[in-house]
């Protein structure tokens, strides 16, 4: 067969396996809705009712029906300060009616919530009463707040990651029956697919904006905090505002992924001038030390390119583009082999390596590199993704009941000792900030 037909038959192979890496990079940056939205008062009522209310709580103190403090937020500033610290900056409002509420509305510059992963920062402040209107039978007021939480975000699938925010908020009164519920009256509209309770032209930065919406997660403490019958040690329902926000992969694939392509470009052209015929030799200037050379300094950009990404994600594992950085280091040792093999001519029954002037090592170059990018993604994609899920569920099921309302529950775990003593000390009226001496 002639060597042009072979061409052909490689740029072929190579635009189909750039297809189905496109497909596959398409599929592993669709979001899936979280099925344990809350989207109304009536999916609010059932959940309490099927996971608190319906449960007998033996052993709990007797503290009388389920009191609900209405509750809604609204985020108008995110900034990711580093992989595991996100500053955000808002308002959170409550409302209090009359002959209910009327022993747990907070005085006058107290906050009505605490947000128990907020960890201490220079810029921080504390919520700041803003309003108190009275509306007929009930008492709206609202605090605004900045506050610096820290949670453990999941950088696996970088480029194609979505991170789930989210804000923790539990009511003031810590050892009383009451649970914070989404004031979804105050948002236009809180479906599935609806993104409310954030500002429309907020800055996000290299992230866009994806999906919101509020759940409960249920409590799993080892502890009463040493209030005898403590009601909230375990299945107690915790408020949580969640906001996803999905990376724009289009700034990642160019500072990280073009210059691996960049660099694949040159060590193809480098292959290229492997010859052994005189004619083509004179012309292409081809030597072993030149192609191992250029090998060398192809291995200190990428070197440098991986290093600057992981210095990036520094307390993460392995993300997933990381594996392309490994896959470039095996395709330059690849080529400086089958170059050094070729020119001492050794190894002759390798066909692969001699056959028509190392026609064979050529032609495979960009299917072998496009095909190990195929399996690389599906195996990230359909091995170590559900991998992960399954025992991030694991763990959620064995934090407390609930299970189908759990997922994420062990990220939510982050710096809950040091909001546990807070909310403590501010109900039994230390109001002195501790967070950062713990």
């Amino acid at each position: 067969m002639k060597t042009s037909i072979w061409w052909w038959f490689s740029t072929v192979v190579s635009a189909v396996l750039i297809f189905v890496l496109i497909q596959l990079w398409s599929q592993m940056n669709r979001y899936e809705i979280d099925p344990t939205q809350l989207v109304d008062s009536a999916a609010v009522d059932s959940y309490l009712m099927q996971n608190w209310e319906s449960i007998d709580h033996a052993g709990a103190a007797d503290d009388g029906p389920l009191i609900k403090i209405p509750t809604g937020i609204f985020i108008q500033s995110l900034k990711f300060f580093n992989s595991t610290e996100v500053n955000l900056s808002g308002y959170i409002w409550q409302r209090y009616s009359d002959g209910v509420h009327d022993a747990l509305k907070p005085a006058p510059g107290v906050a009505g919530f605490i947000l128990p992963e907020q960890v201490q920062s220079g810029d921080g402040v504390e919520p700041r009463e803003v309003y108190r209107i009275r509306q007929g039978d009930e008492e709206v007021i609202g605090w605004y707040f900045e506050a610096t939480l820290r949670q453990p975000f999941d950088y696996f699938f970088y480029p194609f990651d979505h991170k789930t925010v989210w804000v923790r908020m539990w009511p003031q009164q810590f050892a009383r029956n009451v649970v914070l519920v989404p004031d979804f009256s105050a948002y236009r509209a809180t479906g599935l697919s609806d993104v409310f309770g954030i500002e429309n032209e907020i800055v996000l930065g290299a992230w866009e904006r994806e999906n919101t919406f509020f759940d409960f997660k249920p409590t799993c403490y080892d502890t009463n905090f040493g209030i005898n019958n403590y009601v909230g040690q375990t299945g107690f329902p915790e408020l949580y505002y969640n906001f996803v926000i999905k990376r724009k992969a289009s700034n990642a694939f160019i500072v990280y992924l073009l210059p691996l392509f960049l660099v694949a470009a040159l060590l193809f052209s480098a292959i290229l001038t492997i010859t052994a015929k005189p004619k083509l030799l004179e012309m292409h200037g081809f030597n072993t030390t030149g192609v191992l050379g250029t090998c060398s300094v192809l291995f200190f950009v990428v070197l440098l390119a991986h290093i600057q990404l992981r210095e990036e994600f520094a307390a993460s594992s392995i993300v997933y583009m990381e594996y392309f950085y490994f896959l470039m280091y095996a395709m330059l040792v690849v080529v400086a082999a089958n170059t050094y093999l070729f020119s001492i001519g050794a190894a002759v029954p390798l066909k692969i390596v001699h056959y028509r002037d190392n026609l064979i090592p050529k032609l495979l170059f960009w299917p072998a590199l496009l095909l190990s990018m195929i399996i690389i993604t599906a195996y990230v994609l359909w091995v170590v993704g559900p991998t992960q899920e399954r025992s991030l569920h694991e763990c959620a099921d064995s934090a407390g009941p609930a299970s189908a309302y759990q997922q994420g529950a062990p990220e939510s775990r982050s710096m809950a000792g040091t909001g546990v003593v807070t909310k403590l000390l501010q109900q039994y009226g230390r109001r002195d900030d501790v967070t950062g001496s713990i």
